[in-house]
């Protein structure tokens, strides 16, 4: 996306790429898709804004967080990144009591965290055990960019690493998890300066050598932000691949019960989420399964019926449960398939099912003293009107789409 000086979009770019599932409770991509995408995504932009490269004065990264690359010395993949829903690692989260690692961290101690994928690569991946240090995805893109290895205290505090009362990695927690502080990006502020683009960095983005580019940050934080979220009052549900649902709130809340994690936000305060299931990926995944046109055509199916399905219920686990609580070992479900069920009663279960974990989240919130006013939906599943009714239905609250729901 290009904006003016006062973040008002001029013009913007899209190159789509997907995961790969080499097995059951694995997911991996390659990050040169993410350099592949980079270059003519921002060229599209740039000619939809009318503007040359030239002209560009900044650079800023957001994108998915939780996911692990192994690098060598020069800042190279040295293999496929374990993405975010990936939880094949486990055995590796649990090297801690779960409580004590919640009171420390305010996170679940998962799978889906960046320590437990370094944990298991050192061990099972020979070509990992030759890596100098270890990204997430945002930091992995600004040091091909820059040269530097760094990433903001909202991803690090997702790290599993990082103690919230001391805004840093706990010596502690890395000797826990086997983990050198050499290995990981230094930590900044989101809207620091990274560095500035090198020549390597020019040709992969289509922009001027020397041109600053920012720390960044991750996608569960970023597009809550870029939604206006600065203030506690508002639940962000962001619809995308994984529904993310959060709430702001200035004191660093902990949830004993473990459904939501807290983290650090950019700009200040602690941003209190439940990181998601697949909710977008759930619709995507079904739409191609049952022959539908495209998620639209799913969701008009789904508007015929009344609400309940016709007693068809879906548990939303398709990569692990993660509401009302996480067991990563669960597996999505359909319950109560009949003859008379059609495709439409399944994409509505979807819906459905999808709406219900978002109220565990929220009444969970709002049991911690978080601020619930609100229900501020982002992200492409934010086109539906029949889910965002469903959602204000459920949680008994107001339900806010922003006209530029791609925050």
């Amino acid at each position: 996306m290009v904006t003016d000086d006062r973040l008002g979009q001029l013009g913007s770019g899209t190159r789509a790429y997907a995961p790969d599932y080499p097995r059951p409770g694995w997911a991996e991509q390659s990050p040169a898709l993410w350099e592949a995408a980079l270059g003519p995504a921002i060229a599209d932009a740039l000619a939809e804004a009318g503007v040359q490269g030239s002209a560009v004065r900044g650079l800023g990264i957001a994108g998915q967080l939780d996911g692990c690359v192994a690098v060598d010395g020069a800042g190279r993949a040295l293999g496929r990144c374990i993405i975010w829903m990936d939880r094949h690692a486990a055995r590796d989260a649990e090297v801690l009591p779960a409580a004590e690692l919640r009171a420390l961290t305010g996170v679940v101690a998962d799978a889906t965290h960046m320590a437990a994928k370094i944990r298991w690569l050192k061990r099972e991946d020979p070509a990992a055990r030759r890596a100098v240090h270890f990204h997430q995805p945002v930091s992995y893109l600004v040091g091909r960019l820059t040269g530097a290895r760094v990433f903001d205290h909202a991803l690090a505090s997702t790290t599993m690493l990082y103690a919230l009362d001391r805004r840093d990695f706990a010596p502690a927690l890395l000797a826990a998890f086997e983990v050198e502080r050499s290995e990981l990006p230094a930590i900044a502020e989101a809207g620091d300066r990274a560095g500035m683009l090198s020549e390597q960095g020019a040709a992969l983005a289509g922009l001027p050598v020397g041109l600053p580019v920012a720390v960044g940050s991750g996608d569960d934080f970023a597009t809550p932000l870029g939604a206006g979220l600065v203030a506690p009052g508002a639940v962000a549900c962001v619809l995308g691949t994984a529904e993310v649902v959060g709430a702001l709130d200035p004191a660093p809340r902990i949830d004993q019960q473990g459904l939501v994690e807290t983290h650090a936000y950019p700009g200040g305060g602690f941003y209190i989420e439940n990181p998601g299931w697949l909710a977008g990926g759930a619709l995507s995944w079904l739409s191609g399964l049952l022959g539908f046109d495209d998620v639209d055509a799913l969701d008009a199916a789904a508007a015929e019926l009344a609400p309940g399905a016709d007693g068809l219920t879906f548990i939303p686990a398709l990569s692990g449960a993660m509401a009302p609580e996480w067991i990563a070992s669960a597996r999505g479900v359909f319950y109560g398939l009949t003859p008379s069920h059609a495709r439409g009663h399944l994409a509505r279960a979807v819906l459905e099912g999808c709406t219900f974990a978002m109220r565990d989240v929220v009444e969970r919130l709002a049991s911690l003293g978080v601020a619930t006013d609100h229900l501020l939906l982002l992200g492409g599943g934010a086109r539906s009107r029949l889910w965002a009714q469903m959602r204000a239905d459920c949680s008994a609250r107001p339900v806010r789409v922003p006209t530029r729901r791609d925050t």
